[in-house]
């Protein structure tokens, strides 16, 4: 038997990997991976350089790894079969819709035999989830956290939340002082083996990195700086709970310009290739949380990122594929602006998070949500080409991650696992940043050139979507805002919100 270890799979105390130790390994690097979008070059260095490490090191501890480099999966699972007649391969459930199905139909086709099972690589079961959610189709990712922190015993004291109290999100959002510097972010200086994955990434597909017309929009990304083993992902675990924690629960959602990482924990990768077990990182995290000068909130609210929102987006992307990945309740069809590849905007929070996207392949969740999310949301832009945006342009991205983020919360493509749009005006970004200072916006403006494009755009939302969202409880009060506005007012917000739209598709905003 062998074990088959996927690029996202990259942990070697999980799963068959640990359970069969003197078990052949197989790693199939397949070129065609890179080219189903134009995938941010950090992205592909991240996974492959990953990849030949993590064969390196299983090496090293005596292992036999066949790694094959192949255009596709077909071609490496034949070349396997063709070397190893009669071998029967062993996965993890890859956690991307149809990804099992896909290797069960390759390896028929060859005459192979593959078994798939649990991926280890999740705190919460299938079968645990599908029992705490029974036949709902509208998910609450409150009631699960707490389901799962009883299950865990994460931050419980008998029956009771530590601190009295489940979700302190009311108390993350406050704005950093003045001169406030966070800690540097890590950063890696790559070894041989990462310097060859990345000339390689810059060889193989020569700068284009998929596809036309937006090949060129990852041309000059800052020097690559992703943790590739398991010693460097610790390490970053080691500098977030040492360094950032005590500030991540007060400022995890504020934006300051020049400051891309903040006191973010920057795990989302490590975790997302495997390098990095949740289990391990939320037991390093809730071990601070008898720390006096580590604040529950700052605790609490990375285990509800890792332990609640992680887990439940997984689940509920597995149980609502694919009718999830095409939902689309808002009717939304304005396609993707260019600058979102190019940057080439004058809103300054809107071009800030995107050039740290292009330059690093990163925003954090704040800047993904309320930002580009909710700019897009507010545009009327698909919530499938935003989707495909997201996927191609983040180190941390797979299919499993973004569509119940961006097509599920972003967009609000799917009710089925918010109840209301995750929509707002200047005023949410001007509260939580220091963009509007130095933008040629004016925040308090509505209509008229000049007028922050999100004011106007967020009332034409409101205003287009009244039918669908009017009756909306959790919409009561905006409602009665945009009731309140006189006909005139109205008419002058509905024509800067089109001529918004033009100029977003000429690319000129």
């Amino acid at each position: 038997m062998t074990v088959l270890v996927l690029g996202d799979q990259l942990h070697p105390e999980v799963g068959p990997l640990a359970a069969r130790p003197d078990d052949r390994v197989l790693l199939i690097e397949a070129e065609s991976f890179a080219r189903k979008l134009p995938y941010h070059p950090h992205k592909l260095t991240l996974v492959f350089a990953a990849m030949r490490h993590f064969r390196d090191e299983l090496r090293e501890r005596g292992r036999t790894v066949d790694y094959r480099q192949v255009e596709t999966f077909a071609d490496g699972f034949r070349e396997h079969f063709a070397a190893h007649p009669g071998d029967e391969l062993v996965v993890m459930r890859p956690p991307s819709h149809g990804g099992a199905d896909r290797l069960r139909s390759i390896a028929d086709s060859l005459d192979g035999t593959i078994r798939v099972v649990e991926n280890d690589l999740f705190l919460c079961s299938p079968a645990a989830f599908d029992e705490w959610a029974g036949d709902t189709d509208a998910y609450r990712q409150e009631e699960f956290y707490r389901f799962m922190r009883r299950r865990t015993g994460y931050l419980m004291a008998g029956d009771d939340p530590v601190g009295g109290e489940w979700n302190f999100d009311d108390d993350n959002r406050e704005t950093p002082p003045g001169g406030y510097s966070p800690p540097d972010p890590p950063t890696f200086e790559p070894d041989a083996t990462t310097l060859e994955t990345r000339q390689w990434v810059e060889d193989t597909f020569d700068g284009s990195y998929g596809e036309e017309p937006y090949g060129g929009a990852w041309a000059d990304p800052e020097p690559f700086r992703w943790p590739v083993t398991r010693e460097q992902a610790l390490s970053v675990l080691d500098h977030f709970v040492d360094a950032c924690l005590p500030d991540f629960g007060p400022y995890q959602d504020a934006m300051v310009g020049g400051e891309w990482a903040m006191a973010h924990s920057l795990l989302s990768a490590a975790l997302n290739v495997g390098l990095l077990h949740p289990r391990e990182v939320l037991d390093r995290v809730v071990e601070r949380s008898h720390d006096p000068d580590v604040p529950i909130n700052s605790v609490e609210g990375f285990v509800r990122q890792v332990l609640g929102w992680r887990e439940f987006m997984g689940h509920v992307y597995r149980r609502e594929m694919p009718e999830l990945a095409d939902a689309n309740q808002l009717d939304q069809t304005e396609p993707l602006p260019d600058f979102f590849w190019t940057g080439e905007t004058e809103m300054a929070c809107v071009g800030d998070a995107i050039e740290g996207v292009r330059r690093r392949g990163y925003a954090h969740h704040i800047e993904r949500l309320m930002v580009l999310s909710n700019f897009g949301t507010l545009l009327g832009v698909s919530p499938q080409a935003l989707n495909r945006w997201f996927h191609a342009a983040y180190v941390d991205a797979y299919h499993w991650v973004t569509t119940p983020n961006v097509v599920g919360m972003g967009t609000f493509g799917s009710g089925v696992l918010s109840t209301k749009p995750y929509v707002s005006s200047a005023n949410y970004v001007d509260k939580m940043s220091d963009h509007c200072s130095g933008c040629p916006y004016y925040k308090t403006k509505t209509t008229g050139e000049g007028a922050c494009p999100f004011n106007a755009l967020y009332w034409d939302f409101l205003d287009r979507n009244e039918d669908r969202l009017g009756d909306n409880h959790r919409m009561g009060l905006v409602y009665n805002h945009l009731d309140n506005k006189d006909d005139e007012e109205l008419s002058a917000i509905r024509e800067r919100a089109s001529r918004l739209r033009e100029r977003a598709r000429d690319g000129a905003l």
